[in-house]
């Protein structure tokens, strides 16, 4: 394939592949993955997550690029689908935090003046090199550390997150996109990470707004936490005040859950 040798593109093939089998797709049962290649030959996956309001949905691209944000990597040089592009993946890849993108195949997607492509290096690791938190302060001290990794060129609003899983510290920041309706918060970003790690044991979650002394999950970030971690525990940063703390599950009460819309798995 043009721009990316064989031996490469099997392997990112391969990767993108196996993100796949770890999609939440419980609506669709259409798995879909995505890997990006940095130039350290680091492996950045993504995956697709669905919400029961399905506009709300994360795309494996968008998962990716948001992982990547959120571990301070924008030296991305290569992304591969376990698919075939549509045309929204094909706009998203014009205009990602990592820059633009131009096709390199119909699954692949190359950064343009990229010489030759690394060798594949194993995937980047998801967590924060920290100690754990041994108190919600020093949770939310480590959520403000991180909110200035957001990508936020249009708002000025970082937003960080740590959710704490039993395997390490993921953290989580906001990403735009010059389509507002790519961008995604902290929250989800870290979510998005752990179901594509496949973290499945969600403890707590520490969140810091700088700007907003009183900031709260928005309304689709408590849709997918309710979703996906209910009764997870909700530290919420107040600058000097102490903090406030909350669940997924007391935020959004009554939320639709589609189990209506569910498929049978294939």
């Amino acid at each position: 394939m043009k721009n990316i040798p064989s031996s490469v593109l099997e392997v990112l093939r391969r990767q993108a592949r196996q993100a796949a089998a770890r999609s939440h797709v419980p609506y669709s049962n259409r798995p879909a993955g995505a890997v990006l290649l940095l130039e350290d030959g680091r492996l950045v996956p993504g995956v697709r997550v669905e919400s029961a309001s399905f506009s709300l949905t994360i795309p494996a691209l968008l998962n990716a690029f948001t992982t990547a944000v959120a571990a301070r990597r924008h030296d991305v040089v290569a992304a591969v689908l376990s698919h075939a592009s549509d045309a929204g993946e094909a706009a998203f890849m014009t205009a990602t935090p990592a820059g633009t993108f131009t096709p390199a195949g119909p699954d692949a997607f190359v950064r343009p003046g990229t010489g030759p492509l690394p060798a594949p290096a194993g995937l980047l690791s998801p967590f924060l090199d920290v100690e754990r938190p041994d108190d919600p302060g020093a949770g939310l001290r480590l959520a403000r550390e991180v909110a200035r990794r957001a990508h936020v060129p249009a708002s000025n609003f970082p937003v960080g997150c740590v959710l704490e899983t039993a395997e390490g510290l993921v953290p989580g920041v906001n990403v735009e996109h010059e389509d507002w309706a790519r961008i995604l918060c902290a929250e989800r970003n870290a979510l998005g990470t752990a179901v594509t790690y496949g973290l499945t044991k969600l403890h707590t979650l520490y969140l810091s707004c700088l700007r907003d002394p009183d900031g709260t999950p928005c309304g689709a970030c408590r849709q997918l936490l309710t979703e996906q971690a209910p009764a997870l525990v909700l530290w919420m940063d107040r600058g000097a005040a102490p903090p406030a703390s909350s669940r997924p599950e007391a935020l959004l009460p009554g939320f639709f859950s589609g189990g209506a819309l569910r498929k049978p798995a294939l």
